[in-house]
């Protein structure tokens, strides 16, 4: 199987720490991060992702807005970068210990944080960071 995940969230993945908008929420991120660990390949999806899925049920939901769009774009750009290829829409990736610790070392030098200006969780991602990563989610053997 392949877990579908939007830009930014290659971002997210890296602080998460069961924390979310709802229980439905963080037990659905839970599930994500647990098929990622397992090995999982990752679908870079345009729009509403694995992760998204509870949220699409309630009003308005904030995973369609404009400004999540552009966390996308500027995400894709960053991980690009940090990858030294291109990335794109439809694109696969897969994730291990030594690639997440990569992601993790630019995203707490700021290489990989213009996606996170604005974002409603970016002090507590910044606080994990500084933190070394303690009490995340996303763990590899």
């Amino acid at each position: 199987m392949t877990v579908k995940l939007r830009a930014h969230h290659l971002l997210c993945v890296l602080t998460y720490v069961g924390k979310g908008y709802s229980p439905a929420f963080t037990a659905n991120y839970d599930s994500v991060v647990a098929r990622l660990v397992a090995g999982e390949d990752i679908l870079i999806a345009k729009g509403p992702d694995d992760i998204c899925q509870p949220l699409l049920a309630t009003t308005e939901p904030h995973c369609l807005r404009d400004s999540v769009i552009e966390r996308d774009t500027k995400a894709m750009h960053d991980v690009a970068d940090l990858l030294g290829r291109p990335l794109r829409v439809g694109d696969t990736v897969n994730l291990d210990a030594m690639t997440v610790g990569k992601y993790r070392d630019a995203f707490t030098k700021g290489q990989t944080r213009r996606a996170c200006i604005g974002c409603e969780w970016f002090e507590l991602c910044s606080a994990i960071s500084k933190a070394n990563y303690q009490g995340t989610r996303l763990k590899f053997e």
